[in-house]
């Protein structure tokens, strides 16, 4: 794939992430506003709904203070056996109160009009009724009468308290299959006698929530005006005793009330077990919704029950959608554009560097003469910039190899011409020198040398021989043949050296220090062409010394090398000069007095025998050479 259309696609997808990115969170931020809108306007309602809620009570009392209002008590024992029966009847038939009841003052039933035959048994364990005698005012509240209280109000309130319960998704699972039990709103007031303002005794109303729709629909009808969607009722409301919906007008199929399905078991830890108020989304028998939930307690503060209203959430997700699809749209036609814009603008951008890989691949090919020209602003000008000084460079360094190259092969056929003339020379040379060293021979032979003449014919002798191995050597190297090793000691080596060295005029004003390691290992070696190394190194550190001075050679062993180190207290050599000294034909002398030859060959020497040499360096302070040559055990 090609770098612009990398960067194409890097660029697109930034935007297409961004955008993807900026999607989700304006969906979920708008989802948020939304929902907390709905939740607060069903937080609202269920203020609407409380007082609803509320207004059962207020008719319970409206219908009690009408019974009093129409009639006068003197005794209500007395009052009771007379027309007063069919008065109490009356209203209580249409007032719509579930449960009429008269008690004296010790709370025992005078009269009871839905089951008038039932009468004397105790309501002091009604904390309404008990509370109305204890205080001698009004009293009011929910409260959940038993089977057995039922009972006593005829087969007609229990049918209608029966509740059947069934199990819900997300709901709290138990055993319970049934609710006998009644969920009421209750009134009481005092009686008291208008002739002689006596305490007569408690008028009692209550209105049976289990299965009622009366509050639950004229919640639906005020709150949420019966609007629809998708054929479905878009709020809801419910009255709950415990977790169970015993007043409801959610459906669990099109037509069938959800009366006796439960409370989803976060709303229920929630509301009836913590006693809060729930303002959040909920699933609700087989949806979500967004809802409201407020406990309901008895007189006492203990929680009986939950009033709830919602409204359907999939309404409001329908706007998410909208949104979330102009943004798909919008996405979709941002990444186009800027597919063309970025195609433009790279291809704009992309053209100085394809001007550089043309010029590159030209000079890769050997025209050297190839340049960018072109200067764009930024840095892609730097860098065109940049490519052209490199090839200018490039060529100056390729014309100036190309020059030193000439010069350096005119100069190997001089070196080779002088090969040839020196290898003739040295045979020439070696004939005499046979004859000088076998007359030498014959002298050691003669019987009358005294010691001295002994001594003197050795050293003609050893030199000699020496001499003709140096051009056998000579010889040797112009025909390339491989040195000949055997197992030498370096301190014998370089001691048999500077005999030869230290008469020469060149080192009289110069002190030549020798530390020798002891018990040095031998080393295999050309011992010629080592001393030859030593000569060269001993050589260059005279020259180097200007009047006194001194040389010092020391060996020693280090690890698996035996180390010969050459130093001296010369002129040194410069930083700059440091990297060529072992290159062919690099001299610091002046013309005539070297060939620049001496270190290369040194340095080749110690290569073939697979040493190392290094060299350390300060101007005005002298020179070290460090040889590194390896040593094997003598068996």
């Amino acid at each position: 794939m090609s770098t612009r259309a990398k960067i194409i696609l890097g660029l697109v997808a930034i935007i297409l992430i961004a955008n993807i990115i900026l999607g989700f969170f304006t969906s979920v931020y708008v989802n948020k506003v939304l929902v907390q809108e709905v939740q607060t306007r069903v937080s609202y309602d269920l203020n609407s709904a409380v007082d609803i809620y509320d207004d059962i009570t207020n008719r319970i009392e409206r219908t009690l203070r009408l019974i009093t209002i129409h009639n006068t008590y003197s005794s209500l024992q007395k009052e009771v056996t007379g027309d007063l029966e069919e008065a109490f009847s009356n209203q209580y038939t249409k007032s719509r109160v579930d449960i009429l009841i008269f008690t004296d003052m010790h709370g025992d039933v005078i009269y009871r009009a839905n089951n008038p035959e039932v009468k004397g048994d105790n309501m002091l364990s009604n904390p309404i009724i008990k509370k109305t005698l204890k205080d001698w005012t009004p009293s009011s509240g929910t409260i959940i009468l038993g089977a057995d209280k039922l009972q006593k109000e005829g087969d007609t309130l229990v049918k209608r308290a029966y509740i059947k319960v069934i199990q819900t998704p997300n709901s709290n699972t138990n055993s319970k299959i049934d609710e006998k039990r009644g969920m009421f709103i209750t009134y009481a007031i005092p009686i008291t006698s208008v002739l002689d303002n006596k305490k007569l005794g408690v008028l009692y109303g209550a209105y049976l929530l289990n299965n009622t729709t009366e509050i639950v629909d004229l919640i639906k009808a005020r709150v949420f005006q019966h609007q629809k969607y998708e054929g479905k009722d878009i709020g809801t409301a419910t009255l709950f005793f415990d977790d169970v919906r015993i007043s409801t007008n959610v459906k669990l199929k099109d037509t069938v009330r959800a009366v006796g399905s439960r409370m989803s078991k976060e709303v229920y830890e929630s509301v009836i077990k913590q006693g809060e108020i729930w303002a959040d989304r909920a699933f609700v028998v087989n949806d979500w919704f967004i809802t409201a939930y407020k406990p309901i307690k008895d007189p006492e503060g203990k929680i009986i029950g939950a009033i709830y209203i919602g409204i359907m959430e999939k309404p409001f997700q329908y706007p998410q959608k909208i949104i979330l699809l102009f943004f798909i749209i919008a996405l979709a036609i941002t990444a186009l554009l800027s597919m063309l814009v970025m195609f433009f603008y790279t291809k704009m951008m992309m053209r100085p560097i394809e001007r550089i890989i043309k010029t590159s691949k030209r000079i890769m090919a050997g025209d050297l003469s190839a340049r960018t020209i072109m200067r764009p602003k930024g840095e892609l000008g730097v860098l065109c910039k940049t490519i052209d000084q490199m090839a200018d460079s490039m060529e100056q360094q390729v014309n100036k190899i190309q020059e030193d190259s000439r010069m350096q092969i005119m100069q190997s056929e001089k070196l080779a011409s002088v090969g040839r003339l020196a290898a003739g020379v040295a045979h020439e040379i070696n004939n005499p020198l046979t004859g000088v060293l076998t007359f030498a021979h014959f002298l050691k032979d003669k019987k009358n040398n005294d010691e001295s003449d002994q001594h003197d014919i050795d050293v003609i002798i050893q030199e000699t021989t020496r001499v003709r191995d140096i051009i056998r050597g000579l010889l040797d190297f112009a025909r390339q043949s491989p040195p000949v090793k055997a197992m030498i000691n370096v301190n014998e080596t370089i001691q048999q050296l500077l005999m030869l060295i230290k008469g020469q005029k060149e080192f009289r004003s110069i002190t030549i220090k020798e530390e020798y390691g002891e018990k040095l290992p031998q080393i295999l070696a050309d011992k010629n062409q080592l001393q030859q190394v030593f000569l060269n190194l001993i050589l260059n550190a005279g020259e180097a010394i200007t009047g006194q001075g001194t040389i010092t050679i020391t060996t020693s062993v280090k690890n698996k090398y035996v180390l010969i180190t050459v130093s001296d207290t010369g002129c040194g050599i410069s930083e700059e000069d440091m990297f060529k000294i072992f290159d062919p034909f690099f001299t610091t002398k002046p013309v005539g007095k070297g060939t620049g030859l001496g270190l290369s060959v040194s340095y080749g020497i110690v290569q073939q025998h697979g040493g190392e040499i290094h060299c350390e360096s300060k101007q005005n302070e002298g020179t070290t050479f460090k040889i590194y040559l390896p040593w094997s055990p003598v068996k």
